[in-house]
């Protein structure tokens, strides 16, 4: 049971943490598509600024040469736009979809003035330092900013310090009417001073709202374009409609919720899938244990298992299948417990057998001195008869008798039970063998009714002691000698001798009279296999021979019969030996 407990603890245990790991690496897996897919999304809501930061990331440098991935190249030439990675010394190192007049080096101040105005050579440029390695790289991402290039020429051409004259804003609207588009002239402190074109409903703009526009435009429902003029300190600022049907911030949103939603729904489906195997796993067994104990509660105990379930559960080597080695220990159980419960159906039949017995046992043998007592009965009550003293003495002694039969008989009864039961109460002493049989024999050397028979005594040469309750060893021989005596003629010699075999002592009860068939001899022992004379002694009739095989059993002995039809009978009896005793006086409890 421990090594089961032990097997279930560490077979819940392993299968916690496998899962858990499961679910964690598969929780992980998700998470890093899902940040994946974020990111993606991010650079789509930023770009081109994005973009300029994936593909920081995903160039490769190797011997101061720098790569682009392809799928980045297929981007950048999809949407017009230019890559450049410059080194240390200014040298161009990488580059992609490159216009020809942009050149292969850079200079200190060109650098500088691409970082600050975020433009060459008439190309808008996003600009990005990577420091991940030993010596920097500095990454360019540029394209031609058409709306900015009208956005400048509008401000040269209409502007007057910043700002517009009624004229000139007539007519910067008319060519804003094709653009569907939109300027603000917002000052120095972000207030809306101006406005041309298409209404927008702004109020002001908040210091970080210019610099957010432009790192992430895609947050925003406008396509947003900046120009400021430093002399005037006034900034345009125009807004033309996105391409996108939403905008980018509410597009991004929707798709978190969608891969959260799809993350939900792969754990939802991944724990009912696991709910599913465990209840298989674990249930099925519960199954076939329900089974089990229905059959057994019907006292089917000799079918555990039915033919299918057994090959369920065992393989054709006999050993238990994989998914049922779990339960080893408790289909073992089962099994013990079902032979457990099918020996003590047997034994109770036995114990209900028996019992039968023993009724039936009494009523036959009681039968005939209960007719004998109720027939003298009858005669006495009947008045019709006057019987002398002597006849009434005669009488009165043969009722003594059959009711001193009867006595002895339900005794020989009761204690054929006990012993059948192993319920007689005994104790074992260490005897002397020779004093004890000696004993037993000399009781019937001076029995005056037994003068015809002549009885003798051969003892071991050492002595020998066993194990011996005094007053139950005494009916055993008692019994086998009274049936020497009854079923042979007058005259018999009856023997009884002792010996040593080895480390077991023998005791020998020998006659020279008729013997008995094989027949008799091999029922010798049943219970009630042979009649018994009311006249006759009940200690070698009946139940006597099977008392005398018990009390021998019950000495942890056994006894054994040999006949020869008109040569005689031998029964030989083994005792295992034991240490004499400790003190005197052991022969005292015998009769």
């Amino acid at each position: 049971m421990k090594s089961l407990r032990r097997r279930l603890a560490l077979h819940f245990s392993l299968q916690f943490i496998s899962i858990m790991v499961f679910v964690a690496i598969f929780s992980l897996v998700l998470l890093f598509v899902l940040l994946m897919h974020l990111n993606r999304e991010e650079m789509k809501q930023n770009w081109p600024a994005g973009a300029l930061e994936g593909i920081t990331i995903d160039t490769l440098i190797e011997e101061n040469k720098a790569t682009i991935s392809d799928a980045w190249k297929h981007q950048l030439e999809e949407r017009n736009l230019w890559v450049q990675v410059v080194d240390m010394e200014g040298e161009v190192i990488g580059s992609e979809n490159t216009p020809e007049l942009l050149p292969d080096s850079y200079s200190v101040s060109e650098i500088l003035q691409i970082e600050k105005t975020n433009q060459y050579e008439g190309f808008y440029v996003y600009s990005e330092v990577d420091t991940t390695f030993k010596d920097p790289y500095f990454y360019m991402l540029g394209y031609e900013n058409n709306e900015l290039e009208s956005l400048q020429r509008w401000f040269s051409q209409y502007s007057s310090s910043g700002r517009l004259s009624d004229e000139n804003l007539k007519k910067l609207e008319s060519e804003l009417e094709p653009l569907e588009g939109s300027i603000h002239v917002v000052n120095q402190e972000g207030k809306i001073v101006q406005s041309a074109g298409s209404e927008i409903i702004k109020e002001d703009y908040k210091p970080l709202d210019v610099l957010v526009r432009t790192k992430s435009p895609g947050k925003f429902e406008t396509h947003t374009t900046i120009f400021n003029d430093p002399e005037s300190d006034f900034t345009w600022i125009m807004h033309t409609p996105r391409q996108e049907a939403e905008p980018e911030g509410f597009a991004f949103l929707t798709e978190v919720m969608r891969v959260i939603v799809i993350l939900a729904a792969v754990l939802l489906a991944l724990t009912i899938g696991i709910s599913f195997w465990h209840g298989f796993r674990y249930g099925q067994p519960l199954l076939l244990f329900t089974g089990w104990l229905e059959r057994m509660g019907y006292g089917n105990y000799e079918e555990v298992l039915t033919e299918k379930e057994r090959k369920k559960v065992f393989r054709k080597n006999g050993k238990v299948r994989l998914r049922y080695k779990l339960y080893k220990e408790v289909i073992g159980a089962f099994y013990e417990m079902a032979e457990k419960l099918s020996a003590s159906d047997k034994e109770r039949d036995r114990l209900e057998k028996t019992r039968e017995e023993w009724m039936t046992g009494i009523s036959h043998d009681l039968r005939t001195p209960l007719s004998t007592i109720q027939g003298y009965a009858h005669l006495l009550e009947s008045g019709q008869y006057r019987w002398t003293e002597e006849e009434l003495l005669d009488m009165g002694k043969m009722i003594r008798e059959k009711g001193d039969y009867m006595t002895a008989l339900i005794e020989d009864f009761s204690l054929a039970f006990q012993l059948k039961n192993q319920s007689l109460p005994h104790q074992l002493k260490p005897a002397d063998l020779n004093e004890l049989v000696r004993g037993i024999m000399l009781k019937f050397v001076n029995d005056r009714t037994l003068e015809d028979i002549p009885f003798n005594f051969e003892g071991a040469s050492t002595d020998l002691f066993i194990h011996a309750d005094l007053r139950w060893f005494e009916r055993m021989l008692d019994n086998l000698i009274y049936n020497c005596i009854k079923h042979n003629p007058k005259g018999t010699s009856i023997t009884a001798s002792v010996s040593r075999q080895g480390e077991s002592a023998i005791v020998t009860i020998s006659d020279n009279g008729t013997g008995m068939d094989e027949e008799t001899v091999r029922h010798l022992f049943d219970r009630y296999f042979r009649g018994t004379s009311t006249d006759e002694q009940t200690e070698g009739a009946g139940l006597g021979m099977s008392i005398a095989r018990a009390i021998a059993e019950l000495h942890g002995g056994s006894i054994q019969v040999s006949s020869i039809k008109h040569r005689g009978t031998v029964f030989r009896l083994k005792f295992p030996l034991a240490e004499g005793p400790e003190q005197e006086g052991w022969l005292e409890g015998l009769a």
